[in-house]
């Protein structure tokens, strides 16, 4: 099987790791016929891929086979977020070029060096991105994909921004929203709600993002969120900034 190769993809902090732990464990319980799974946002930047990422790990490491599809045809950020790497540099096809008829299933879908994560990558970014999404050869996919693996994670792009995310529901057993706290208004989150409900894949749940350290903290049990290293790394850095202007 093609491999690739994750270069950067940093451990979690405890508290970080154990929201990813609990949410993995909640969507264990959704029931058996919930295998393909989407995540996605009202915005972009809110953490989509992220969660994405790190529920793909997670799950892998709790034994489970699970393959993430990278759907975000038109801009993905993943293979440069996390310096995924082809081992073999002669072969880096991906999901656009099995969309288009360039590729079969066999080529598209990698082992990473993480025991149990697969991966489909985006391949070439595209356009016109909704009739590759349409296509028999997805939907075929999605089908294969949920036979052979216990979780299909699809990276969906932000439902509030393209259709993409719509077109991908329909061939998912279930959807995870994400949403940025204090970021996203009340009619934008009912309206992706709405666009979700009308494909007919159940919402299985919100997972609230950027969320101020202080708040977790005053949770003593259960953890209805997850929280990205990443953010508070940046307002670290902006409070050092500050600081030392001051002096």
């Amino acid at each position: 099987m093609n491999a690739l190769v994750l270069y950067k993809f940093p451990p979690l902090s405890d508290p970080c790791g154990e929201a990813i732990n609990m949410l993995c464990t909640n969507l264990s319980f959704s029931g058996e016929n919930v295998k393909r799974v989407m995540v996605t946002s009202c915005h972009a930047s809110e953490g989509k891929s992220y969660l994405s990422m790190n529920i793909l790990r997670t799950m892998a490491k709790l034994g489970r086979r699970v393959v993430m599809v990278d759907c975000d045809l038109r801009r993905s950020m993943i293979m440069k977020q996390y310096d995924i790497q082809f081992r073999d540099s002669e072969h880096s096809q991906g999901l656009s070029h099995y969309l288009a008829g360039m590729a079969d299933e066999r080529d598209v879908v990698y082992e990473t060096d993480i025991p149990g994560a697969y991966l489909v990558p985006v391949g070439a970014n595209v356009t016109n991105s909704l009739p590759l999404l349409n296509s028999a050869r997805f939907q075929a996919l999605m089908q294969s994909l949920g036979e052979q693996f216990d979780y299909v994670i699809a990276d969906a792009p932000p439902i509030g921004i393209v259709i993409d995310a719509a077109q991908i529901a329909k061939y998912c057993d279930g959807t995870l929203l994400v949403v940025g706290y204090n970021t996203v208004r009340r009619p934008e989150l009912l309206d992706a709600k709405a666009q979700i409900a009308q494909t007919g894949c159940p919402i299985l749940g919100t997972v609230i993002n950027m969320v101020e350290y202080d708040s977790f903290l005053s949770r003593k049990y259960g953890y209805k969120s997850y929280y990205s290293d990443s953010y508070y790394q940046k307002r670290e850095e902006k409070n050092l900034k500050r600081r030392r202007k001051a002096r």
